[in-house]
């Protein structure tokens, strides 16, 4: 609050009148108060976004199990089909 007392001062300071001067020391309070985020609300945001990658990463490692595991079986059943096609076509050569 003592940097709006201070910003009161130079204003009038400067010629500006008193009314004004409180006008915008209010103004600017209010909007430090609506506005502006305290380090404690800032840490508190951060450990969310923390939490939230975290469980993101656990959701993507398992999903990046299942993919291996789905495309393993494709490659497996793909090498399969190669070895009946090989096969048949050496029994009828």
């Amino acid at each position: 609050m003592e940097h709006l007392y201070s910003l009161y001062d130079a204003l009038v300071s400067i010629n500006i009148p008193p009314d004004r001067a409180r006008a915008v020391a209010h103004a600017m309070e209010r909007d430090m108060t609506n506005q502006l985020a305290t380090k404690s609300e800032l840490r508190s945001e951060l450990q969310l976004v923390r939490q939230e990658i975290t469980a993101t990463r656990e959701l993507l490692s398992k999903d990046i199990q299942n993919q291996t595991t789905v495309m393993t079986v494709r490659l497996g059943s793909m090498i399969g089909a190669g070895f009946v096609l090989l096969y048949a076509l050496q029994r009828l050569g």
